[in-house]
């Protein structure tokens, strides 16, 4: 087991990819904290992974709070006593340009999306230091990396992302502490659905984001989750500081 009673938390755990991460990351042995502000599915998921036997706390609460992480961190060493792997995956989609972008929707995009990273690294990074070491991931986007054309905030937010990355990897190095990003490209989450269902012309926009994969399909939240494993264990143990894209081929 490649994270065997190692203590792990996921951001954005109820759903989507970080439904799928928890799951893979409970068959490799660790131990969850599932944080989401959806009560209902966070509590669905729990029940679902300590019925395999996963030893599980959750926290409803929303990562744009800034007590949020210290909260989380807390009660992660209240039950456990260590903490080996932080996954940063929460985040929210606003479309549109900078231009068409309201103050208020850039405000909740970089405390969602970014800040919350922030405040969650600041209260994992001391503890990692004292116990030798451990893995922090943070979710950024292929937005981040190289723009998409009507995701003026978003794409802003993750490039911070990947700035974040590269900063905390150089400074903590040395404490053992591993620091990397993941940038997918579209992937078939319940967030797309949504945002799909919500579109004018349903059908053609899942065949519009279809089509921007050289590779003919969309994502799975199951094929970022192994890489999240990837750089959760001891498989990725001489990499930090860098940004995984997962793309399909979109920016080939």
């Amino acid at each position: 087991m490649k994270l065997d009673r190692r203590v792990a938390i996921i951001t954005g755990a109820a759903a989507g990819i970080g439904a799928a991460t928890a799951r893979v990351f409970s068959k490799e042995g660790a131990r969850l904290v599932l944080v989401d502000v959806n009560a209902d599915l966070l509590a669905q998921l729990t029940e679902e992974l300590e019925a395999a036997s996963t030893v599980v706390l959750e926290v409803c609460g929303d990562v744009s709070d800034p007590s949020l992480g210290e909260k989380v961190v807390g009660r992660t060493m209240n039950q456990f006593g260590r903490l080996d792997v932080l996954f940063n995956n929460a985040g929210i989609v606003v479309g549109g340009t900078l231009v068409d972008c309201t103050e208020d929707e850039w405000d909740r995009t970089m405390a969602v999306n970014l800040k919350s990273m922030y405040h969650l690294c600041r209260s994992t990074i001391p503890v990692m230091r004292n116990q030798g070491g451990g893995s922090i991931i943070n979710m950024s986007s292929i937005a981040g990396s190289a723009g998409v054309t009507n995701r003026g905030v978003y794409s802003v937010s993750k490039a911070g992302v990947i700035g974040l990355t590269k900063s905390l990897a150089m400074d903590f190095v040395k404490d053992g502490i591993r620091v990397n990003c993941i940038c997918p490209a579209t992937v078939d989450t319940p967030s797309l659905q949504q945002r799909i269902a919500n579109s004018p012309d349903p059908q053609e926009a899942r065949r519009a984001f279809i089509a921007r994969q050289p590779m003919g399909r969309i994502g799975t939240p199951e094929e970022i989750a192994s890489m999240a494993l990837f750089l959760a264990s001891d498989d990725s143990r001489y990499m930090t500081g860098q940004t995984i894209v997962m793309d399909g081929g979109m920016k080939l």
